[in-house]
């Protein structure tokens, strides 16, 4: 069974907001970089940076971080190609928010905390995720959340985005299968 959580003008609504809330949070918005988790965490760091240069007038650079070597949990998942880690910049001093989909478990988020090190020393790293969807084993928490979303580990969240899937939606799947 399939749920629609998010439609596509709500998922604006929803980057609008976490925008607003990273220029209140930051204070000096030339101190940021967002830094989005392949695959999904890309595309929403984008649409946030271009969110909050039309609210600020202020480019926010973004980058582009693949955590598959740094997982530890490859035996488990499915084998996949790393996809290209892009960070022209240096992060040390910096305020990095890491920008992902969907938390679960929180392994990514360990996975994509030990890949920043290799790029310099951020003075903070900040999370930012589009859906909350709990059950974390990692003491991780988001800073910036766009849904909480209460599910069982028998359901799926599956975020759809434009750049990706052609169509935004976030979708709640009910079955046997987990993510």
């Amino acid at each position: 069974m399939v749920k629609k959580i998010l439609s596509s003008e709500k998922i604006r609504r929803v980057i609008t907001r976490l925008a607003s809330q990273i220029i209140e949070k930051s204070g000096d918005l030339s101190e940021i970089i967002l830094l989005g988790i392949h695959t999904r965490g890309v595309p929403i760091a984008n649409m946030l940076a271009q969110q909050i240069e039309l609210l600020e007038d202020i480019k926010v650079p973004v980058g582009a971080i693949d955590v598959t070597f740094y997982r530890d949990d490859l035996d488990r998942i499915k084998t996949r190609t790393p996809a290209k880690t892009k960070v022209p910049f240096d992060l040390t001093g910096k305020t990095v928010i890491l920008v992902d989909d969907v938390i679960y478990k929180g392994r990514t988020i360990r996975a994509a905390l030990n890949a920043v090190t290799e790029y310099g020393r951020p003075k903070m790293i900040r999370l930012l995720v589009l859906v909350d969807r709990g059950h974390r084993e990692l003491p991780i928490h988001p800073d910036f959340t766009g849904k909480k979303l209460p599910t069982s580990s028998s359901e799926q969240v599956k975020v759809y985005l434009q750049e990706i899937d052609g169509r935004d939606a976030v979708e709640l799947l009910s079955g046997p299968t987990r993510q």
